[in-house]
């Protein structure tokens, strides 16, 4: 039998007789056989172009994180074929449209995605699925898309974790504050994973029946509004929980307003937070590794559609508790 007629087989290329057929797949049976992705694809040059589609980080902080993971996943694909282009939108509904009309009318061979406007969002990728092509989402989930992957925070657990630092250690009658700080446009996927973490937060303090009494109060406070948090509002208060990366706005008014005392609870490794961290105005930060989002959301991609592996749909990173002395730390183990 000639090297050509394997080749044919092993490729599904047709012109073989079932005997020749059955003869190959027994000795693949008994030997075992593995294709060769990386030189299939370089034998035929075959390219994988992905689109990445976010909101600009001028001005947003969070957002440079997911990129530098983006990059360094393009750097490290880049000789497998892999080019990426990108896509970004400014941080409103006209914005987001325009540049998803964009997005709808090139062809990829995978999209990486972060939905920000709930429901325009679920519009582009309801329309964006008919291409049959994967689809991976980073730090918001929607999950009325269905077959489409997920890497990031479980909202509702990292809430529950919040709730359990709130309590850790408190052994008597406590009352806790939860501010919720949002932007000017209330229609986004962050807004619900705010409210599932606040929901995973209450859910804590119900399943255990052990802890003492809290007693909750929320307040509603726009980020671009000034002088909307009094002292008032922090009278008998002894535990803050800011479901968002906000959480440096309530710091520096606890800071300015000496009101000592307060534990503090927030999100996300920005700059601001992460001074209030090491001043210890914020006790705990939940860091849901934006970063490494960017990163894996490119890795599956590349899995998926490069190695033709199996890959989940949906991957939650893990729950990362940062305190001032371990941030410290692991600072300057980086240098």
């Amino acid at each position: 039998m000639s090297v050509g007629t394997v080749d044919r087989i092993i490729h599904n290329r047709g012109q073989v007789t079932e005997e020749n057929i059955e003869k190959v797949n027994a000795i693949i049976k008994e030997y075992g056989f593995k294709k060769n992705i990386f030189a299939s694809n370089l034998a035929f040059n075959k390219k994988f172009k992905f689109a990445v589609f976010l909101p600009q980080n001028q001005g947003l902080e969070y957002w440079q994180a997911p990129l530098d993971g983006i990059a360094k996943a393009a750097e490290e694909f880049s000789r497998f074929g892999v080019t990426i282009d990108y896509f970004f939108y400014e941080y409103d509904n006209v914005s987001f449209r325009k540049m998803a009309n964009k997005v709808l009318k090139l062809d990829y061979d995978g999209l990486l995605f972060a939905p920000i406007f709930y429901e325009e969002s679920v519009a582009f990728l309801s329309e964006y699925k008919k291409k049959n092509i994967p689809i991976v989402m980073i730090d918001s989930n929607l999950q009325e898309i269905e077959e489409v992957a997920y890497i990031g925070q479980d909202s509702y657990q990292s809430g529950y974790l919040a709730g359990k630092l709130i309590s850790y250690g408190v052994k008597s009658e406590s009352n806790i504050l939860i501010v919720k700080i949002t932007r000017d446009i209330e229609s986004t996927s962050k807004t619900t994973v705010y409210l599932q973490r606040i929901q995973g937060f209450y859910a804590y303090f119900k399943e255990n029946a052990f802890l003492p009494k809290f007693n909750f109060t929320e307040v509603n406070v726009k980020d671009a509004a000034k002088n909307q948090l009094t002292t008032k509002m922090f009278l008998g208060i002894d535990a803050v929980f800011v479901p968002n990366s906000r959480v440096h706005i309530v710091a520096k008014f606890i800071k300015e307003n000496n009101l000592l005392g307060i534990r503090v609870v927030g999100y996300d490794l920005l700059k601001q937070n992460l001074d209030y961290l090491n001043d210890g105005v914020i006790d705990f930060l939940i860091h849901q590794k934006p970063e490494e989002q960017g990163y894996m959301g490119i890795s599956h991609l590349y899995k998926k559609l490069v190695l033709k592996e199996d890959v989940k749909n949906m991957i939650y990173m893990p729950l990362e508790i940062l305190v001032k002395e371990n941030y410290s730390y692991s600072q300057q183990i980086k240098l």
